[in-house]
């Protein structure tokens, strides 16, 4: 008897249909899709507890996850490039060429990881450059100080994940994803706050917690790879030390351009938040709390697009043509469905989800309510294409198509996004809210050609 697992993972022969697919990228996604709301559930335990340390603390723990997030994500998205290789390599049934394409994910993990975290000890000066208070700088600064020792773990795990997933086994990855966030609340606790006989150490604790996490998952997930049969027979850390520099340069190849339309959105919040900073520390915070509401949101769809990327490549590695076209159109369909709720909900309810991370009824929490209330408003306008444009990038990824997609993004996050962003927010002084229209600008336009094109490759395949 054929598993839903097993079906997910066996490629289109066992998906021929549209329903067949939907059940295929459903039992694929949804450990995946519950793994990030998990992951999403760690930073929003950093911040919830930093707004337990007051709003100074929450605007510099956003303004510090901001500057993060862009190196991460690019780092990330050089590492998801296994994905799609491994899924084909799956798909056509080429075993060397999945052992070759988890080694050097690993490779280029440690190596991408080395050229990036040291940026974050620069944090501090270039966050002054870049017109925020001295104390602001001076919080967000010690926080990544600590939290940089996270990058080689994580990115590590988005190795292995890749590796996991293109055989159908999601739900570890969500275990592990669970177990971590238990750790970080813990050691939140422990050490930002100063219990369990630890010293405080408020923010900077929460960078040694968020490094910690990462290091536990990434060791769970590399013994499960070690002892899980099927994995030993790719002898995946066997003479890991050897280099393969052919497959190395392979995946630096096709990640970069993901990495760089990763940390192009990514960076476009950041930015966002920078531009906050200058309008005040109240704007700041409420920029924080609607920010991290839409990522959780968002994590629903990001979680579908890494199930997008191994379903896609399965179908395009095994030369089904129809294949490529469902499991792309039934996740953007899937994503898009999934976030025109999502906006309901924010447009309709916000003020109860502000209530999770900020007091209603503290007066030193009034007027960062009042401005995320408003953001959240204009924050349901780009949930509806939000879902799309990432999806639709992750199908381009199954098929190997990862230039194009980088260009499109630059384009409208940076081109069109952040100029309308500034123009909007300072130049016709609309503010904060001017400053969300401009990424909703931003990632419509990016959302709309990128569907596009999926469309016209897809039907080029035959």
């Amino acid at each position: 008897m054929v598993t839903a697992t097993d079906a997910a993972a066996a490629g289109p022969s066992r998906a021929s249909g549209w329903a067949p697919e939907l059940r295929a990228t459903l039992a694929l996604a949804w450990p995946l899709i519950v793994a990030q709301l998990a992951t999403i559930a760690l930073t929003a335990t950093d911040v919830v507890m930093m707004g337990w340390l007051g709003p100074e603390f929450l605007a510099a723990g956003s303004l510090s996850t901001a500057g993060l997030y862009p190196f991460l994500m690019f780092g990330t998205g050089v590492v998801t490039a296994t994905a799609p290789m491994i899924s084909q390599a799956v798909g056509g049934r080429r075993r060397r060429e999945v052992r070759r394409a988890a080694r050097q994910g690993i490779w280029a993990a440690v190596a991408a990881a080395a050229l990036l975290a040291p940026a974050m000890l620069m944090a501090e000066p270039l966050f002054l450059a870049l017109g925020q208070t001295p104390r602001i700088a001076a919080l967000a600064g010690s926080y990544l100080t600590f939290a940089a020792w996270m990058f080689p773990p994580a990115l590590v795990f988005v190795a292995l994940r890749s590796l996991v997933a293109s055989h159908g086994e999601t739900r570890v990855v969500l275990l592990i994803t669970l177990v971590g966030i238990g750790v970080n609340a813990l050691g939140n606790w422990a050490l930002m706050f100063g219990n369990f006989g630890f010293p405080r150490l408020e923010l900077r604790g929460a960078g040694i917690s968020t490094a910690v996490v990462h290091l536990t998952m990434a060791t769970l997930l590399a013994l499960y790879v070690a002892l899980r049969g099927r994995y030993r027979r790719y002898r995946v850390f066997a003479r890991l030390w050897r280099a393969d520099w052919p497959r190395f340069r392979a995946v630096w190849r096709l990640g970069t351009p993901i990495g760089l339309t990763m940390a192009a959105e990514s960076g476009l919040f950041a930015a966002a938040a920078v531009l906050m900073g200058v309008l005040g520390p109240d704007e700041l915070a409420a920029h924080a709390v609607a920010l991290q509401l839409i990522a959780i949101a968002f994590m629903v769809p990001m979680g579908l697009s890494h199930a997008t990327s191994v379903r896609v490549g399965l179908a395009y590695g095994a030369g089904d043509a129809a294949g490529v076209r469902r499991a792309g159109w039934v996740s953007v369909l899937l994503a898009g469905g999934f976030m025109v709720m999502t906006a309901l909900v924010l447009w309709l309810a916000p003020r109860p989800l502000i209530s999770i991370f900020l007091a209603l009824d503290d007066p030193a929490n009034a007027v960062p309510v009042a401005l995320a209330t408003g953001y959240l408003a204009v924050a349901a306008l780009f949930q509806l294409v939000d879902g799309v444009q990432v999806t639709a990038a992750a199908a381009l990824r199954g098929l190997s198509d990862t230039t194009a997609p980088m260009a499109i993004a630059l384009f409208g996050y940076w081109a069109l996004g952040m100029p309308v962003a500034w123009g909007l927010g300072f130049v016709l002084e609309m503010r904060g809210v001017g400053v969300w229209l401009g990424l909703a600008a931003g990632l419509a336009c990016t959302a709309v050609v990128l569907a596009a094109r999926f469309a016209i490759r897809s039907a080029r395949l035959g």
